[in-house]
């Protein structure tokens, strides 16, 4: 963890090249390391595992709700200190070791969904590529496809569609799928469905929604879920599965899929909220719904200037302006209330 920290620190630039699988015998290898003496001196139990996992979910819906630019540094120190020094510790048992390696894993994934959501590319990825180490170490093959899910989404919304649907195909491949439970079948596969519209694979991306869909009406309580999928319900399927349709060139039936997703998020999840109002607005628009569009971004701007930390719901706000500059001397008030009051949340945050 040390030597991946300095490759952080000097990362600068999101890279295609670090997209690339690994093979079948890099995964083996890495599930089955060979035996090395504990460089520290640390007992690592069971409770320790709990107080990173407890720690974890904690982060989790704190980014859900103010955003990935709200307490991540605090996340990255207690990963490179207290986590690396129970990685180097000595373990009760292997299990305890594989189980604090997933959750080292999931706090390293986090870190970088964080920085995705802040914008922070470079960042994201290298943490991302980091919790795809630790998960192959602990033998997790639910979590490395939670993580490969998380690389694709990443390298689709940034425009990489070719390599986003290499990974997303990944992370639905094999025991990453199979031994996944429901809730986090639905979220893998919807995210693949979206890779595949992406790339122009309009029946296939179908399928792939077809399923997530099956996938998530057989979630129920009686079925324990990881905590990483916490956030992932019908609102969350339907804000992906909009995105989709708008990739696929559907808008009507997307704008009635963001308009779901609005209406059934819970109150937790105030950052996605802003950006599926993003996404919303822009969907509106682009059919020509100009009022209504900017009623649509006007929530955005309420849920931003009440303390939402997120560079993707930011971008949301600057995408806005640069979608209303056609509008701009038609006189519609609307547009004119709306793009100075984007304008002056811009200027405060910037």
């Amino acid at each position: 963890m040390d030597a991946d920290r300095r490759k952080l620190l000097t990362t600068a630039v999101y890279s295609t090249a670090a997209l690339a699988l690994p093979s079948h015998d890099w995964w083996t290898t890495m599930a089955h390391p060979p035996t090395e003496p504990a460089m520290g001196k640390q007992r690592v139990g069971r409770g320790d595992v709990a107080t990173v996992q407890e720690l974890t979910v904690a982060f989790s819906r704190m980014d859900q709700s103010r955003g990935g630019g709200h307490g991540r540094k605090a996340l990255v120190q207690y990963l490179h200190v207290d986590v690396r020094d129970f990685l180097h510790g000595r373990f009760a048992n292997d299990q305890v070791r594989r189980d604090m390696f997933s959750a080292a894993a999931e706090l390293s994934y986090l870190s970088g969904w964080m920085a995705f959501d802040n914008g922070e590319h470079a960042v994201a990825q290298a943490y991302f590529v980091l919790a795809i180490k630790l998960a192959a170490r602990a033998d997790d093959a639910p979590l490395s496809g939670h993580i490969l899910r998380a690389m694709a989404h990443q390298a689709i919304d940034l425009g990489y569609a070719r390599e986003g649907l290499h990974l997303a195909e990944a992370s639905v491949h094999g025991e990453r799928y199979a031994a996944a439970t429901p809730r986090e079948r639905a979220l893998l596969g919807v995210i693949h469905a979206r890779g595949l519209a992406a790339n122009g694979k309009k029946q296939a991306a179908a399928k792939a929604l077809l399923r997530a869909e099956n996938d998530l009406a057989a979630a129920s309580d009686g079925i324990q879920e990881p905590n990483r999928t916490f956030f992932f319900g019908e609102a969350s399927l339907a804000h992906e599965t909009a995105c989709t349709l708008r990739d696929l060139g559907d808008r009507p039936r997307a704008i009635r899929e963001f308009r779901h997703s609005v209406r059934t998020r819970g109150t937790a999840f105030r950052r996605t909220h802003a950006v599926t109002l993003g996404y919303l607005g822009a969907t509106q628009i682009a059919g020509g719904s100009v009022e209504e569009a900017c009623a649509t971004w006007g929530s955005v701007l309420d849920a931003m200037e009440d303390g939402i930390y997120s560079g993707r719901a930011r971008q949301a706000v600057v995408d806005m302006r640069h979608l209303l500059s056609p509008y701009r001397r038609r006189g519609i008030p609307a547009v004119a209330a709306l793009d100075a009051r984007a304008t002056a949340y811009l200027v405060q945050v910037d």
